[in-house]
């Protein structure tokens, strides 16, 4: 039993010996950095899209939450502006009225053209027609009167000789009433012909209206523009209304996920007041610190991988996408090689595919080859930081 015991001992001790032997070898020889690659640790971020109202107006509904997929044009939440709806309903009306009105002038207008041209026509025609029977009264009145003038002298004639019993009684009758027929014809052809002078008078009045009337056409046409122009006033101004009502329902710009909601159902928020907080997981990346020494080495484009510390045997392959153009103090969340090295320059890598691990603010380790090659498969591989 003693020999057991001091078996065990020994066995007990020579192990101690041999880690206490290991861990010293590792103290005095430390995994070392390959010299291609920079190694770096960081966490992973993100350009965030913050959703705002545009115009103010009443919560009504939130249909995500935080940690939610979302699909680039779905609807996140709705909101309610009774003003705007009100001023909505007010221009459509305005704008349906007018283009009433508007049916109703063009109408009037089709028939001014078509009318008012006729009216044109029958004026000049009417006109024309009474000074032809004018100009053929004056015709027939002027022969009248000379045969009215030679009616009288032969009835003069015919009266002396009548009273000289040099003719019948006969031919003085009948001369008295040829003087007297023609006489009773000239009046008649007179009171034609003041009729007829009234008549163009009438036709003149009936064609300078006429004419008159043509300037209404214009000002028909005028109206016309007037009333489009108008419409085209009140749909812009509708129009500005709807994108109004419109922008009360938000969607997402990007496909990704929710990572805050920040307004909540029945807030009033105004214009440029944030709903929620939305990322594209094609916008992440893992932002690392190298030191001044290591930075000039690093290159655009460079290959790179990034691991999570969840997750130290699975590489996410990533190029080198940014590098700052100036230095800052070192944070405290990054470790160094040297407590000399006081400024370091950020450097993002971001993945060549979205990666569904990769989540905003989780820690990381990032590797770059400087030689383009020969990346690590794990983090087992690479010294302790």
């Amino acid at each position: 039993m003693q020999l057991l015991k001091k078996y065990w001992l020994a066995l007990l001790a020579a192990l101690l010996v041999a880690t206490a032997a290991y861990m010293i070898y590792e103290k005095l020889n430390p995994k070392k950095l390959p010299p291609n690659l920079v190694q770096g640790v960081g966490r992973i971020d993100g350009d965030l899209t913050t959703l705002n109202v545009k115009y103010p107006g009443r919560v009504l509904k939130i249909l995500v939450g935080e940690g939610d997929p979302i699909e680039k044009g779905e609807t996140i939440a709705r909101l309610k502006s009774d003003e705007y709806e009100a001023k909505l309903r007010r221009v459509s009306a305005e704008e349906s009225a007018k283009r009433k009105e508007l049916e109703a002038r063009e109408t009037e207008l089709r028939i001014a053209k078509k009318t008012i041209p006729l009216a044109l026509e029958r004026a000049s025609a009417g006109l024309r027609s009474a000074e032809s029977k004018r100009a053929q009264l004056e015709l027939e009145i002027s022969s009248l009167q000379k045969i009215v003038e030679q009616d009288r002298r032969d009835f003069v004639r015919t009266e002396n000789l009548y009273e000289k019993n040099l003719v019948q009684k006969e031919l003085f009758e009948k001369a008295e009433l040829k003087l007297k027929t023609d006489r009773d014809r000239l009046r008649i052809l007179e009171r034609k012909r003041e009729e007829v002078t009234a008549a163009i008078r009438m036709a003149k009045a009936a064609l300078s209206e006429a004419r008159a009337s043509q300037k209404r056409i214009a000002a028909l046409e005028e109206s016309v523009a007037a009333l489009k122009e108008g419409i085209r006033a009140v749909a812009e101004a509708k129009a500005e209304v709807e994108a109004i009502v419109a922008e009360m329902t938000l969607s997402s710009p990007v496909d990704g996920y929710v990572v805050e909601k920040i307004a909540n159902e029945g807030e009033v928020l105004g214009s440029g007041m944030a709903v929620a907080t939305l990322i594209d997981p094609r916008s992440l990346y893992l932002k690392i610190f190298v030191d001044t020494i290591e930075n000039g080495k690093i290159k655009i484009g460079d290959p790179a991988v990034i691991f999570l510390d969840a997750y130290p045997d699975r590489p996410i392959e990533a190029r080198v996408v940014r590098i700052a153009q100036r230095a800052e103090f070192t944070p405290k969340e990054v470790n160094v090689r040297s407590d000399r090295i006081q400024r370091v320059f950020a450097v993002h890598l971001k993945p060549t595919k979205v990666d569904p691990l990769l989540k905003l603010g989780i820690p990381a380790t990032g590797v770059i080859a400087l030689d383009g090659a020969s990346l690590p498969k794990s983090l087992e591989d690479l010294p302790p930081l």
